[in-house]
């Protein structure tokens, strides 16, 4: 099944996950630093990864609804996609509930029970990407149908297919 929402030939939803996957992560590892006595910057870097990454999560979370609204019912991808959707879900409102608290702090660091809030987020950005990559790399969610070890260049690929879908409408997309 093919990606519904691509840029220059290449699904969206891929491209954005990487990044509130990283921020997010590193703003665990800065916290965690911060608390057990590293640098007080790191908690305020932190806290900016955090706010950066729930803003582009959402953007992810809106791109990986398009694909998720595509794939048929009853089936096993149907599944794993409501799934995957769910934990990212559960791990972008942690995040933006931890967000909320240190925005009302006087201080941007994480103490004690934030940082085992986003610990267990963390582990739910880990089943998340499992599941992203069950979808993917096992069921071929989001694959592009022409996919081989010698496809063309994605660009080449969508220059060409434009042409065929003038001529015949009722088969695109």
């Amino acid at each position: 099944m093919e990606s519904r929402l691509k840029a220059l030939g290449h699904p969206v939803h891929p491209m954005l996950v990487m990044f509130p996957a990283a921020l997010l992560v590193t703003a665990v590892i800065f916290d965690v630093v911060d608390v057990v006595g590293g640098p007080d910057f790191l908690g305020e870097v932190a806290y900016w990864n955090i706010v950066v990454g729930v803003v582009v999560g959402v953007l992810a979370m809106a791109a990986g609804a398009v694909d998720l609204l595509a794939i048929p019912a009853g089936t096993r991808a149907k599944r794993i996609g409501v799934t995957h959707a769910l934990i990212n879900t559960c791990v972008i409102l942690l995040f933006a509930g931890i967000w909320a608290v240190r925005f009302a702090a006087d201080r941007r660091g994480a103490g004690g029970g934030l940082i085992a809030i986003e610990l267990v987020a963390m582990i739910g950005v880990g089943l998340g990407a499992w599941f992203g990559g069950e979808l993917v790399d096992r069921l071929g969610v989001g694959v592009d149908r022409e996919a081989d070890l010698n496809a063309s260049n994605s660009l080449l690929a969508q220059a060409q297919s434009a042409p065929e879908r003038l001529r015949h409408p009722e088969s695109a997309g």
